[in-house]
């Protein structure tokens, strides 16, 4: 039968274990870097639905863009109909995008940088709608 002393062989399990709820992804910084990168944060939003933080860094990246769309448009709108009343207005409504492109960028390279190494940019009226996806 089996010598005395001699522990049984562990149990034969054929699938591998399943991994932990919010488990850490390998590619955690690529994909937190992807979540602010515009459009890109679709692939982090599909592909880690396990990982906790990179879901929340990709739903992060989703309310940026979000803002600045809605920010871009309406300086856009009302560029297009102040420039019907005074000419001139145009020209500083486009310096104006420019420079909220420019924060809106700025705001992206900190996030990344902040969640590469494991923190969150919380940005005041916006990170809070977050938790709304």
């Amino acid at each position: 039968m089996s010598e005395p002393g001699v522990p049984p062989p562990p149990p034969y399990n054929p699938l591998p274990p399943a991994p932990p709820s919010g488990a850490v992804s390998p590619n955690r910084s690529l994909m937190i870097i992807l979540s602010y990168i515009w459009i890109l944060f679709i692939v982090p939003f599909l592909v880690e639905k396990e990982d906790t933080e990179v879901q929340w860094h990709a739903k992060h990246g989703l309310v940026i863009l979000i803002a600045e769309i809605v920010l871009q448009t309406a300086l856009w709108i009302v560029g297009i109909v102040l420039s019907q009343i005074w000419g001139s207005f145009g020209c500083i409504l486009g310096i104006a995008r420019m420079l909220v492109w420019v924060g809106f960028l700025a705001a992206r390279i900190m996030a990344i940088v902040k969640g590469v190494n494991g923190q969150r940019l919380i940005i005041p009226g916006i990170s809070e709608h977050v938790s709304r996806f």
